[in-house]
């Protein structure tokens, strides 16, 4: 890859960032196609973020992924949100286009493209999501608008952050007609009675991730059950103790690296107008 003066800037922003494989993605994709992009990945907290957002707007980049714990808080800095933003309250994809900030998010594009990439039809179905961050928002709402009947919540009980829960699931539920209930983390029958009726699992949570990789947000294997697709949006460690789990149950499962995948790929076409090479990143990176 060569760097030109007319390089094109496109990124990552959050933490801890380190481990995130979107630079390998986006500099391979650039490379394969012949664009004058680069991706990098930039250590950013919430307490720098405006700062950030600001100076990146300052230089002129053409756009960037943002992670945790940044999905949320930087919907305040964007000029404008696009109606999956607006409905998600979140972001994971900054586009800059003619001096203004547009907030958008893929990952629930990414989620659903990914399921569907595994050969599973979850259109008319039930599903138990863990959490409720940017991440849950987003791929709650993409499911919901696809074509997924229920959707069952499972979240920390804080009073503010719960009720801001309810509020989100009346808000989905009112647009799309899916059922959207949110029940406490801590209701382990609920959570057992919800996932037997459900077709697919979905941790969003980041229990799991290392350096906690021993973590696992099911108490047991005996909420599982045959049949049952379980997808762990974690992908550090790539094999999580939930999936090791859901192996030992009988359950197709999953890690959140394609997810990655397909999110990274609408947000490369956003910035681009690209098509991302999706086999080749498949084929160098996420099944090497």
């Amino acid at each position: 890859m060569e760097i030109s003066g007319k390089t094109g800037l496109t990124g990552l922003i959050g933490s801890p960032i380190s481990h995130s494989i979107s630079p390998k993605m986006h500099n391979l994709a650039f490379q394969a196609l012949g664009l004058d992009y680069v991706y990098l990945a930039f250590d950013v907290g919430q307490s720098d973020l405006a700062k950030v957002v600001y100076g990146l707007q300052e230089i002129g980049v053409k756009g960037y992924n943002v992670t945790m714990p940044c999905k949320v808080k930087i919907r305040e800095y964007m000029d404008e949100l696009t109606p999956a933003s607006q409905l998600a309250g979140a972001c994971n994809t900054v586009i800059l286009r003619d001096g203004r900030m547009i907030g958008h998010t893929t990952d629930g594009e990414g989620f659903m493209r990914s399921v569907a990439d595994y050969g599973h039809d979850i259109i008319g179905k039930k599903m138990t999501l863990l959490g409720a961050g940017g991440a849950a928002t987003a791929i709650i709402s993409q499911a919901s608008l696809d074509g997924v009947s229920e959707i069952d919540i499972f979240r920390r009980k804080r009073p503010e952050v719960f009720k801001q829960t309810l509020a989100f699931a009346g808000r989905v539920q009112e647009r799309t007609g899916c059922t959207v209930r949110v029940y406490p983390f801590d209701d382990i029958e609920q959570m057992r009675k919800s996932i037997a009726e459900s077709a697919i699992l979905v941790n969003a949570t980041s229990v799991g991730m290392a350096p906690r990789a021993e973590a696992c947000p099911i108490p047991d294997v005996s909420l599982l059950h045959p049949g049952l697709v379980v997808y762990d949006i974690v992908y550090n460690p790539r094999h999580t103790r939930l999936c090791e789990m859901a192996e030992k149950a009988g359950c197709p499962a999953y890690n959140g690296l394609s997810m990655m995948l397909f999110q990274g790929a609408a947000s490369f076409k956003c910035w681009t107008g690209e098509e991302m090479p999706v086999e080749l990143i498949k084929d160098k990176i996420i099944n090497s």
